[in-house]
């Protein structure tokens, strides 16, 4: 018997160094392009999904049926989790595509009958997932209304999404909501950009045409005002040249001259 016990931790110390070792000198590859082995995701899924569920087990679920809470859930969904997790008439993305783990369709699973798991997900996030911890910006209100959401998304198609979307308050959860969550850009909302961006380009050509015309107007009234003044300055000479002049020399003699 103590010899097994012997052999099992031997064995454990020869493992551990190895797998400290792998990843010591970089054999691990952690890029996101590299998918883990079955083993290891079987893993790291099993204890992910075990996380949620312990934490989640006491959480109390409000009336997901309450339409205040679906409506406002739509908005905050529509701002900040289509990117990754889609919505109805919207094609895979660059970044749900490109995340590992590939974040979940929310459109095809909603809440997958667990809205509480839902809640703790959203508000807690999942360590290098890529999955936020919302709550740190969210009150627990604004949270449930996504997980009311969800709870209807599977169901809607692409126009009553949007209409849903439409009718919601947009993006608000009481205070600290930023533009870089908001995707509206893939409802065809990308367009008003280019056109400020036209129109800011036809401004500052107007503005410099003004400059030109002004740089224009000042060289212009420079150059008129010089012209005037050597205009003048001719009509002075011209003037004193057709008055004679009269001088005395010294031994007396009048001597009139015409300029």
């Amino acid at each position: 018997m103590k010899k097994t016990i012997t052999t099992l931790v031997a064995a454990g110390a020869v493992t551990s160094a190895a797998v400290l070792g792998a990843a010591y000198f970089g054999l691990v590859n952690v890029g996101a392009d590299d998918p883990h082995f079955p083993a290891v995701h079987a893993f790291l899924a099993m204890a992910r999904d075990r996380s949620i569920e312990v934490r989640a087990s006491d959480i109390e679920v409000p009336n997901l049926k309450d339409p205040a809470l679906i409506q406002a859930g739509a908005g905050n969904y529509n701002a900040m989790c289509i990117g990754c997790h889609l919505a109805p008439g919207v094609e895979k993305t660059e970044l749900s595509q490109a995340l590992y783990p590939s974040p979940p369709n929310l459109t095809e699973i909603g809440v997958s009958g667990d809205p509480a798991a839902a809640f703790w997900t959203i508000k807690h996030g999942i360590k290098a997932t890529g999955m936020p911890a919302w709550g740190k910006s969210m009150d627990d209100q604004y949270i449930w209304g996504i997980v009311a959401f969800l709870d209807q998304l599977p169901q809607l198609n692409a126009e009553q999404y949007q209409m849903m979307v439409a009718s919601s308050g947009g993006h608000q959860h009481g205070g600290g909501e930023s533009d870089m969550h908001n995707h509206e850009g893939q409802h065809g909302g990308a367009k008003s950009g280019h056109g400020n961006h036209d129109d800011s380009a036809a401004n500052g050509v107007a503005e410099e045409s003004h400059d030109h015309g002004s740089s224009h107007s000042e060289s212009s009234s420079v150059a008129e005002h010089h012209g005037e003044h050597e205009s003048g300055e001719a009509h002075s000479d011209h003037h004193t040249g057709s008055t004679p002049k009269t001088h005395v020399h010294k031994d007396g003699k009048e001597h009139t001259h015409d300029k």
